[in-house]
């Protein structure tokens, strides 16, 4: 028992080859579509904002269709100045009220907008703090119109896997230390069981996967994703081979569908100068912000 849920190994604990010609395959033949996000923070004297664009493209036959959405939050603890508007928020804990946005907007754009029978890659964990509960509720939305949700981490300190074998624990620093360690370019782990001890909706099945010879990544789906879809699961392993291979990016390997929601996301949110808005709306920057310091 570790980090408040069970590990179990749902393979023989041996790594595992990819095939990108399946994942070509796949590509060519299932209806794809990724997430990704960006934010711009705006720290001033009265209270802070956060601009963020989420962005989901859908591959086309031979370009990407993107929808993009802009949210835009102000938190402040002063009661006087939330009271001026409906659309600033009076916040003791700006992080964590900020966090529970992003992840409520970000849910209810993805069920609104994500394609029937497909597979969508979703850029960050199927887990983590306050997104528990808002991304389980996605999983099942996307489940009911037959959407294949897959959950991509690029960074993590995690050590689920590390600490639950000993052997493992003592020699690694986190599992993506182990996995780097112990795959070869063009491979993955056996897939492993997190099972919440508290909460068996917060439950995962999980594999480290690494294209070339850098940091792997966490690919993560929900139990009920694998029920329903076991027998492409293992396929869809291929597919985030192919995809990455296809980005070609050796310094920063992520998969294309993903890297061109980013881009998306980025390009849209440049379209608003958040810092001449909210300087023209009468809210001074704090120093850092001044300097460029403020996200």
């Amino acid at each position: 028992m570790e980090n408040g849920g069970i590990i179990s190994c749902l393979e023989d604990g041996k790594a595992k080859r990819l095939d990108s010609k399946i994942g070509a395959n796949l590509a060519q033949n299932e209806y794809l579509s990724a997430y990704d996000e960006s934010f711009k923070k705006y720290i001033s004297l009265a209270g802070s904002g956060l601009l963020t664009s989420h962005s989901l493209i859908v591959h086309g036959g031979s370009d990407y269709f993107a929808m993009n959405k802009l949210t835009f939050n102000f938190y402040t603890r002063s009661e006087e100045i939330s009271r001026k508007s409906e659309y600033i928020k009076k916040s003791a804990d700006t992080e964590l009220d900020s966090r529970r946005d992003y992840a409520s907007d970000r849910t209810d754009f993805i069920i609104n907008s994500a394609p029937e029978n497909s597979i969508i890659l979703i850029d960050g964990p199927l887990l983590g703090g306050v997104n528990n509960p808002y991304n389980v509720k996605m999983n099942n939305e996307l489940l009911k119109i037959n959407t294949i949700p897959i959950f991509i981490v690029k960074n993590s300190n995690s050590n689920l896997v590390t600490d639950f074998y000993p052997e493992l624990k003592k020699k690694f620093n986190s599992d993506m230390h182990w996995a780097y360690t112990l795959l070869n370019p063009g491979s993955r782990t056996s897939f492993y069981f997190y099972e919440d001890s508290y909460n068996k909706e917060f439950s995962k099945i999980f594999c480290y996967h690494k294209t070339f010879n850098i940091s792997p990544q966490r690919i993560e789906f929900h139990p009920k994703t694998y029920e329903k879809f076991s027998d492409l699961i293992f396929k869809l392993m291929d597919l985030i081979f192919y995809l990455v291979l296809v980005q070609g990016n050796f310094k920063n390997p992520q998969v294309r569908s993903i890297a061109i929601a980013e881009k998306f996301a980025r390009e849209t949110l440049n379209l608003f100068d958040i810092t001449n808005i909210m300087k023209s709306a009468g809210l001074p920057p704090t120093m850092n912000q001044e300097r460029g310091f403020g996200g």
